[in-house]
């Protein structure tokens, strides 16, 4: 493997395994900010008792997502030097920005949400929740400023061999950021609301603490029925964006090697033959595509090859062709799982308008937990994979990023280290987090968790001594 595939190798990976941290900071903290506003208004222990419980699965989750996300940032100096070098003026802002005050305000204001339910006023510590939860929004805000850059490149000017910015609010105005931003943030909550209907609906089938995870299902069912729609709909805004801005990543997520007829029908589903550049098994939906991206039943779709040829005109000889089977089905993969996801919760938010809850949708529940992780990380694959080769679309090819005098030798070691380490800490993650649902929101000699010091808040599993012993009795795992 080339020094460019480790880096991205590299880079991916730490990148795919920090991602799975983030949707859920910023949509936890908004369901708890909800939560917590229930109890100011209604005084109910049951409100109290649900936020202590998630406020240490939020905790955890965190902290794991800080730590892997500062180790992105420092991988731009080591194996993306030339990258930093050309756009650094460009990328850098917005990220700086997200340090100096995103992220610092978010930390703050968490301290003071964390330590401070026995010295704040109840409504003063509801408004360091919800500063925490706008911080977050804030921050992924200019994180996906940088990344909209890359996709569409806006503010800028080449000059001395490098791209300087020259209006920084073309950067905030750009047409790609306005789509992302939303979509990244709506399809948080969506994972967020999934998260905690599944583990609501552990604890319901087995009537553990009804009255606390009775409210948390019920806002959850809402809320990822909301917010699953609202994916639905800002994912059709932003393919319907893609056939102006990226419309080679458009034509790999649909393998359509030439252009379409005028009625353009979608693929479902289809055996793809890269080598000979045609797609010989394909079951589709005709008209489809053309509603897809104009809105219309007709409407053509240029294709892979025609525009290979006018990027080559345009940039130079060679393949600018992404990786086809990648885009093509982690673009299914999004769409299918994201559509399941909108009908499970439509069909949650009808039961429960029906006052009904059958056994067997909370069990079904439970395992929806997998879904919208399985459609986060599949559409950040379409996106990143399907802009290939371009590291920023159209101004920087990704081969010609990379550090060169980082050997593949110190890659390899960077990898596999990296490697060992974020399994270590997914092992660990996993092992806090079964072992917190699995305990629920008890303490010890039956008090409420949110009795406890701030400091056990951080221990997943407290042993419960039986009454007249000093046995501990151990909570049943199964």
């Amino acid at each position: 493997m080339t020094s460019v595939g480790l880096a991205r190798l590299q880079f991916g990976g730490t990148l795919l395994f920090h991602f799975l941290f983030v949707p859920l900071t910023i949509g936890l903290g908004i369901l708890i900010a909800v939560l917590e506003t229930f109890y100011v208004r209604t005084k109910s222990p049951a409100y109290k008792t649900a936020v202590k419980f998630w406020m240490k699965i939020y905790l955890v989750n965190f902290a794991v997502g800080v730590v892997t996300g500062i180790i992105q940032e420092f991988q731009f100096g080591t194996n993306w030097s030339e990258f930093s070098r050309y756009v650094g003026d460009i990328f850098g802002a917005p990220l700086a920005i997200e340090v100096l005050m995103a992220f610092f305000l978010e930390s703050t204001f968490l301290g003071i949400w964390i330590f401070g339910w026995d010295y704040l006023s109840p409504r003063v510590h509801l408004l360091s929740i919800w500063l925490t939860s706008l911080a977050s929004l804030v921050s992924a805000f200019w994180i996906l400023t940088a990344n909209s850059f890359m996709q569409e490149p806006v503010g800028y000017l080449v000059r001395n061999g490098r791209a300087e910015m020259v209006n920084f609010f073309a950067l905030l105005g750009n047409p790609q950021l306005w789509l992302e931003f939303p979509h990244t943030v709506f399809g948080a909550m969506a994972l967020s609301s999934f998260f905690m209907a599944a583990i609501s609906a552990y604890h319901l089938l087995r009537h553990t603490h009804d009255d606390v995870f009775e409210p948390s299902y019920r806002l959850a069912v809402a809320s990822a029925m909301i917010f699953s729609v609202l994916v639905f709909i800002l994912g059709h805004e932003q393919a319907q964006h893609l056939i102006v801005a990226q419309p080679m990543k458009m034509a790999a997520s649909e393998a359509l090697w030439h252009t379409s007829p005028l009625h353009a029908p979608w693929t479902l589903i289809g055996w793809i033959d890269v080598a000979r550049h045609s797609t010989p098994l394909v079951l589709q939906i005709p008209d489809m595509l053309s509603i897809l991206a104009y809105n219309r039943l007709s409407g053509r779709v240029t294709g892979i090859m025609e525009l290979n040829h006018l990027y080559q005109q345009k940039f130079g000889m060679g393949s600018y062709v992404p990786p086809v089977n990648p885009t093509f089905w982690s673009f299914r993969v999004m769409i299918f799982v994201g559509t399941s996801m909108m009908l499970i919760a439509l069909y949650g938010g009808y039961l429960m308008w029906r006052r009904k809850r059958p056994r067997w949708f909370l069990v079904m529940m439970e395992w929806t937990l997998i879904l919208p992780y399985m459609a986060t990380t599949s559409g950040w694959l379409m996106t990143e994979v399907g802009r290939q080769p371009w590291i920023v679309f159209g101004l920087m090819l990704t081969a010609k990023a990379n550090s060169p005098l980082v050997s593949i030798a110190e890659l390899w070691t960077t990898v596999i280290a990296f490697g060992i380490v974020y399994l270590s800490v997914g092992v660990a993650v996993v092992y806090l987090f079964v072992h917190i649902i699995h305990a629920g929101p008890q303490s010890e000699q039956g008090q409420d968790v949110g009795d406890k010091p701030p400091a056990q808040l951080f221990v997943p599993t407290q042993e419960r001594h039986a009454e007249g012993t000093g046995d501990p009795v151990i909570p049943d795992l199964s």
